[in-house]
């Protein structure tokens, strides 16, 4: 499973879900389902304009987690 730590990265940031949307051109509402790792997809594009906006590398978003992980994170 991939893991999306996107809150993880906007908290280190200081950054709020308004100030990115706009920095990214996304709407508030896509942006929260990718922030409470909702999304079942993400495009290129947008996962570039997060990353120039927060200065972070894909991977600091990223994350894959083996299922039994993810039963423990539960």
């Amino acid at each position: 499973m991939i893991v999306v730590n996107l809150d993880v990265v906007m908290a280190q940031r200081k950054i709020g879900l308004t100030e990115l949307a706009e920095q990214v051109d996304i709407t508030m509402a896509n942006l929260s389902i990718l922030k409470n790792n909702k999304a079942k997809a993400i495009r290129f594009s947008t996962l570039d304009a997060i990353c120039k906006a927060l200065n972070c590398q894909p991977g600091d978003i990223l994350e894959y987690v083996k299922e039994e992980e993810e039963k423990e994170r539960e």
